[in-house]
């Protein structure tokens, strides 16, 4: 008899919530709209039979229940069907929807109805929208109990449906959060308190993850490869290898083609290489998710992952992740209200650097605060659903890129109040996905890393008048015969390539074919060190005033132009020394070791992919119960070291192997010069790109 009361007392809390969380939003909805019709000269309730309250009132809860049926209906077919425009554009077209949708919805109530102009429609639509969002909020959240078993149900039908097992999981899951390009030292500034004007204290940019680093959490800097950027950082982390990627974008003379990494050709051949090489196809292997990454690490769960760009099917297609997040009217409406907002924010930020006379500072109109708008506010918030997703299934592994600060930081600079905004969104997206795993199935440990960070400057074309390109070419003279050198930039570091002469041209064939240039480029003030091979002694680092270091003998080092570029420099010029890859001359800018600026070879005035400052820098945050990183008084070197540990974290929390048996952890990596085993390709994948193709930016979409 007990039982079955019990079971009734259930029964009736279940059918209790179900009935005020459709109630509930259809009454606020309702007066929502009667209050609109009141304020808007442009929308106008049509009661049917008078002018009665009671008739507005039935006139405004029709419509506002043929609107909530139309979006519960016919929104996802809307969003599925326009998934083929533009993701940055997507946001936009939320509102037109959303109007269209109340239009129709008046047009369709059998008693009276209303009508709207069409610009007045797009607003009481998103208002509507979000009335109905905050009231469904408040009944999910009303009662921690209700939340908690409503969570719990959403985990084990998810379960259910993979055919897996319900209930808790005692075995913790990991979520590796990367904050792309907040280096170590920009993460502690943010974790400060701060002092305001008149003396004040205020509390750090990053309350949260202050907190955890001051509590259950351990903080260690991590040094990254030279080439310090998203696609050699994230390919060695996810994947084990990055060895034989010399940059973010390089020429390969043997297809006359360049490599871009944040291409979707060009992420999947590095992708394929690198596993190819390990053995593996990942850290994510075992039950992972892959959320908004250049590479899948090897997970079964993908959304907006680049190297799978170019496929198509149910479960990895790169825009699924928009689809599942837009798919919900309430989600598509708040974001696309903090895009248009964020989008004049933008815009009054660039004019008030503009009106200060801010130096260094570049120009950010056209498209530019749309895509930023994009990748702080609609990337960021998809993203950040998918995970909480991952969180409520009792995923074991996820990984996540939030690309926001990267992409400000490169136009307005690492420091500043544009930065300061986005550490504090980051923060935001970080305490939600904590508070998530309370109602998980399985306990959660959160991981936070970057990739890299940025060193500030200003760009060489701006300090100097000429680009590098210029520069190399001018001092190359126009060949007798043949093409003109390729010359591609990565942040502050450039690479010079001659198409003509195969495989790795030697310094003493480049200085008889052209005699000036090395010495032009080695003097320049905004250049601080050159790398060229020797045919005859190896790779030599050049510098100003004629001093050259030879890196398989040592000679020359006491001079040596790596000397202010910190312990770990010569080391990481050596190893990409190695790579078949490697350009003909590696250039990596000028660096003032006082200010910390180095000269970026585009357009940035926040930049990363070389050598010089806090770009090198990167961050691991992680909890307290796991095993340090590395030992006392050791250094965290390589992202291929972070992979190694990341994986050696979900091999304790999970007690079994995270990639195939027989793959031994911390195993050494084939010589850069043997050749690679391909047979583990299903299919060919066609050279990245050509060189005519133009530059693009250290991002991701």
């Amino acid at each position: 008899m007990g039982q079955l009361r019990s079971v009734i007392r259930r029964a009736g809390r279940l059918v209790g919530e179900r009935w005020l969380g459709a109630v509930l939003p259809w009454a606020v909805s309702t007066v929502t709209m009667l209050a609109l019709a009141g304020l808007l000269p442009d929308f106008r309730l049509r009661p049917a039979g008078g002018d009665g309250a009671a008739r507005f009132v039935l006139a405004a809860a029709l419509g506002a229940g043929a609107f909530g049926l139309l979006t519960a209906v016919v929104w996802p077919v809307l969003v599925r069907a326009f998934l083929l425009v533009p993701a940055c554009v997507l946001g936009l077209l939320v509102f037109f929807l959303n109007g269209t949708l109340l239009v129709t919805a008046l047009a369709l109530v059998p008693v009276g109805g209303g009508t709207a102009e069409p610009e007045t429609a797009v607003v009481v639509a998103a208002v509507v929208s979000a009335a109905s969002s905050a009231a469904g909020g408040f009944v999910a959240v009303r009662d921690d109990g209700a939340y908690r078993r409503r969570l719990a149900r959403l985990a084990d039908r998810k379960r259910r449906r993979r055919g897996q097992p319900t209930g808790r999981h005692s075995s913790p899951g990991t979520v590796f959060l990367q904050l792309d390009g907040v280096g170590h030292d920009v993460l502690c500034d943010a974790l400060r308190e701060r002092w305001g004007a008149r003396g004040r204290r205020r509390p750090p940019l990053m309350p949260t993850v202050a907190a955890w680093a001051a509590g259950s959490h351990r903080l260690t800097p991590w040094r990254t490869d030279w080439s310090s950027q998203t696609g050699a950082s994230q390919l060695g982390i996810l994947h084990g290898s990055n060895e034989d990627v010399p940059a973010f974008r390089w020429y390969e003379k043997e297809t006359g083609e360049v490599m871009i990494s944040n291409r979707p050709a060009g992420a999947a051949e590095l992708q394929r290489r690198a596993a190819a090489r390990t053995g593996h196809d990942g850290l994510l292997t075992a039950d992972g998710a892959s959320r908004g990454n250049l590479f899948t690490g090897g997970a079964d769960q993908l959304a907006l992952v680049l190297s799978v760009a170019a496929r198509r099917g149910r479960h990895n297609r790169s825009r699924s992740g928009y689809f599942a997040y837009f798919s919900d009217p309430a989600n598509a409406t708040r974001t696309a209200v903090s895009y248009v907002a964020e989008v004049l924010r933008e815009m009054g930020q660039s004019t008030r650097a503009k009106f200060h006379r801010e130096t260094p500072r570049l120009g950010r109109g056209g498209l530019y605060p749309f895509i930023r708008a994009f990748v702080t506010v609609v990337e960021r918030d998809v993203i950040v659903a998918a995970v909480i997703g991952d969180i409520l299934s009792g995923r074991t592994s996820v990984y996540a890129d939030l690309v926001g600060y990267d992409e400000v930081a490169h136009h307005s600079g690492p420091r500043g109040r544009d930065t300061h905004q986005v550490l504090r969104g980051l923060d935001r997206a970080v305490a939600l996905i904590a508070k998530v795993t309370e109602h998980a199935p399985r306990p959660y440990r959160i991981v936070l890393l970057s990739d890299h960070g940025q060193s500030p400057g200003e760009t060489f074309a701006a300090r100097y008048g000429l680009t590098l390109q210029e520069l190399v070419r001018t001092a190359a003279g126009r060949p007798a015969r043949g093409r003109e050198p390729v010359v591609l930039a990565s942040g502050n570091l450039g690479l010079v390539s001659f198409p003509d002469l195969p495989g790795r041209a030697s310094r003493e064939h480049i200085e008889r074919d052209h005699p000036g240039l090395l010495r032009t480029l080695a003097d320049h003030p905004g250049v601080g060190f050159l790398l060229v091979r020797s045919a005859e002694r190896g790779p030599v680092v050049l510098g100003a005033g004629g001093s050259e270091h030879y890196l398989d003998t040592g000679e020359g080092a006491e001079h040596s132009p790596l000397r202010g570029l910190g312990p770990g420099a010569v080391a990481a010029v050596r190893r990409t020394a190695g790579f078949p890859h490697a350009a003909d001359i590696m250039v990596n800018s000028a660096y003032d070791p006082v200010t910390g600026e180095v000269h970026a070879f585009e357009e940035q005035i926040g930049s990363h992919g070389g050598l010089g400052g806090e770009q090198s820098r990167a961050f691991l945050l992680w909890p307290g119960e796991l095993s340090a990183p590395v030992g006392e008084g050791e250094e965290l070197v390589g992202a291929e070291a972070v992979h190694r540990v990341l994986r050696r974290w979900l091999c304790e929390a999970s007690g079994r192997p995270q990639i195939p048996a027989g793959t031994v952890v911390g195993e050494p990596i084939p010589h850069e010069g043997v050749p690679v085993d391909e047979s583990r390709s299903t299919a060919p994948v066609t050279a990245p790109f050509a060189v005519e193709g133009p530059a693009v930016r250290d991002k991701k979409f």
